[in-house]
């Protein structure tokens, strides 16, 4: 079997698309004229990531306004569920300067508005591959209830509940709609380790609890299913900045591992020392995480810069990590999504053309699976 390749959601929205959810959230276009817009840039992904020769494509996440809140709002400006109010814990403070913010509950029980197999199933009728689908993870979205009190008449434990309930009742639906993977997102992990003081939950020591969390989700899938479950780890990338590039990855990794997840989305081509990387996934990756071998998908091209890597040098990142990671439990990736958010700006990307943005990624996960093949091929699979 050859060295695979994946996506890890996300690509950056049509001009078209950006406008169409600016639209919307000034009232000047209907939900409706929103998802015939969405329908079009749908349709227009799977199609060209089909071209780049990805075995298993996705939608992009064009029916998303954010992968962190898709659950709970119908888009960036507006649109949140009953039971939620905006003003909420501070998501990440990137390096540019800009930041992202989470809505809070204020009263229970925790539901999704909205869950990724539902936008799945409108997108799988375009394919004519298998696809994919990410969903948020359950620790991003524990963030919405109060940090350092308890919700009157809802308290903490009935909201975790209903918070497992809700991320588990996501995932059996990608995979009972037709997904053949799901990879939970899980960018917080790194960030609980930055320690920001202008962002209170990040030294609030939240990374065992959040494993928890994950692990609990996980707990309730055999061991078949969890071969096709994977998590996805990065500094961050939003508007072509990141949120915790400077947290070492040997405070994360070895507790990341300890998901029980069958593979992994590894941000590794934007590090300064790759090598470093690809050794302490080798040392904590397991080969029996509760009766699944951990496979870990490295991070060969950088979403965040337009320069296109080459097949022969996205080869050399996959020859030098199988040093460390057995070849049977490697993969490629990209480093994180392409746009995680509706309103990316994407600003290195020829003055923030965000169709300039979508070219260069199409370009870059040809590659990938280009240099995939050529490692492959060297690896004697």
């Amino acid at each position: 079997m050859p060295i695979p390749v994946e996506n890890v959601g996300s690509l950056p929205r049509p001009i078209k698309l950006q406008k169409a959810f600016t639209e919307f959230d000034a009232g000047k276009i209907t939900l409706e004229q929103l998802q015939e817009v969405q329908d079009e840039a749908c349709r227009d992904s799977i199609k060209r990531m089909e071209e780049t020769g990805q075995p298993i494509v996705s939608d992009g996440e064009q029916r998303a306004s954010s992968f962190a809140t898709y659950p709970l709002a119908h888009s960036l400006g507006g649109g949140l569920a009953a039971n939620l109010a905006p003003g909420g814990q501070m998501f990440a403070i990137f390096d540019d300067g800009h930041h992202r913010q989470l809505p809070r509950i204020v009263s229970g029980p925790f539901r999704y508005q909205t869950y990724a197999f539902e936008l799945f199933k409108r997108s799988l009728p375009m394919a004519s591959k298998p696809m994919k689908q990410a969903v948020i993870a359950p620790s991003m979205l524990y963030l919405v209830y109060p940090l350092a009190e308890e919700l009157h008449g809802y308290s903490r434990a009935q909201f975790e509940s209903d918070l497992v309930d809700e991320c588990e009742k996501d995932i059996r639906g990608a995979f009972a709609a037709g997904a053949v993977r799901v990879s939970i997102d899980f960018t917080e992990g790194r960030l609980a380790l930055k320690k920001d003081p202008r962002n209170p939950w990040t030294s609030a020591n939240l990374l065992a609890k959040f494993i928890d969390l994950n692990n609990l989700v996980l707990k309730r899938f055999s061991a078949e299913e969890r071969k096709n479950i994977g998590v996805h780890t990065c500094p961050g990338g939003d508007c072509d900045s990141i949120h915790s590039g400077e947290v070492d990855y040997a405070g994360l990794l070895p507790e990341l591992f300890k998901i029980n997840a069958g593979y992994f989305l590894i941000q590794a081509s934007s590090e300064k020392d790759k090598e470093r990387i690809y050794k302490l996934c080798g040392e904590h990756s397991r080969a029996d995480a509760n009766g699944v071998p951990q496979v870990c998908f490295i991070g060969v091209v950088n979403p965040l810069n337009p320069r296109v890597e080459t097949p022969e040098e996205i080869c050399d990142a996959l020859l030098l990590a199988s040093k460390y990671i057995p070849k049977e439990r490697l993969g490629a990736t990209d480093d994180c999504g392409f746009s995680p958010f509706s309103t990316d700006k994407k600003p290195t990307h020829k003055d923030g053309d965000p169709d300039f943005a979508r070219d260069i990624a199409f370009q870059k996960i040809k590659a990938r699976v280009e240099g995939a093949q050529l490692a492959s091929q060297k690896l004697g699979f």
